[in-house]
């Protein structure tokens, strides 16, 4: 007997606000955009979880900081 078990991520936009600072990669302007996450495993909810990510407007890229 085989067993599949579908597990799930579901994102949604809370906000998105300015952020300081610039893009390393072309200049442009920061963008923090605070997602919560949901974890769904067989239609169970696992794990609920809030986010902060940082996106340039202009290039699209997701930015990534580093603990100094």
């Amino acid at each position: 007997m085989c067993v599949i078990l579908g597990c799930t991520e579901e994102e949604t936009e809370m906000g998105r606000q300015q952020a300081a600072g610039s893009c390393p990669y072309c200049g442009g302007k920061v963008h923090a955009v605070d997602v919560s996450s949901r974890w769904w495993c067989c239609f169970l909810p696992i794990c609920f979880r809030f986010k902060r990510k940082y996106f340039c407007s202009l290039c699209s890229r997701r930015l990534v900081l580093y603990d100094a």
